[in-house]
């Protein structure tokens, strides 16, 4: 079974039934020790693109938002390392929809939804995420970069996945400061059917 390491604000890590091992925004918190097989960056701000931090395997790929993207309303959908990667819409006031994606990624039988930083997007709003029938999904809610809890709220139920998962809740500013890795309260705050609060550090098999 696989299994996510939410290493906190929006960075995680899968291991596959294999050991194949992706990670998904490298930035914050700790677990960065297991070489890549495949690394995925939804943008390019600083607090999502740290494709350094861990080993890289033979053969790591390393896929950024600009290959996912044709147009702003066009995408590239990827297979690597037996995941396939279906690009999807993530925008708002300070994510450029031509230079951000969300990704939904499907691996040993699971969908899951790497949402990236973004608000309600148009594939919310029209049912195709929620055509996708999703196991996992993840919604940021810091409120500043991205929409706020009451707004990812929503879009979980828009999307109805199955599990849905309150990431990237605090404005970062210093990656050294652990209180920006995780809120609780703002975790407590999302509601969402199956939801699932996970702290930086935790694992869960998916």
């Amino acid at each position: 079974m696989a299994k996510m390491l939410y290493q906190g604000h929006g960075s995680y890590r899968f291991v596959l039934d294999d050991g194949t091992v992706v990670y998904v925004d490298p930035f914050a918190g700790e677990g960065y020790d297991l070489p890549a097989d495949l690394v995925l960056v939804t943008h390019e701000h600083f607090d999502h693109n740290q494709v350094e931090k861990m080993p890289h395997a033979p053969g790591c790929e390393i896929l950024r938002s600009k290959q996912f993207i044709a147009s702003a309303y066009e995408y590239r959908a990827f297979e690597s390392h037996g995941v396939t990667i279906v690009p999807v819409q993530a925008c708002n006031k300070n994510h450029p929809i031509d230079e951000c994606v969300g990704l939904v990624l499907t691996f040993d039988g699971v969908k899951f939804y790497a949402s990236g930083d973004t608000s309600t997007t148009d594939d919310m709003r029209c049912g195709k995420l929620a055509k996708m029938q999703l196991d996992y999904a993840v919604f940021p809610g810091d409120g500043f970069y991205n929409m706020d809890v009451a707004e990812a709220s929503e879009c979980a139920r828009l999307v109805a996945a199955r599990h849905s998962i309150p990431v990237h809740l605090v404005p970062m500013d210093d990656p050294a400061d652990p209180a920006q890795l995780f809120s609780r309260e703002r975790a407590e705050a999302f509601q969402a059917e199956g939801r699932i609060i996970l702290e930086p550090g935790q694992e869960l098999q998916l």
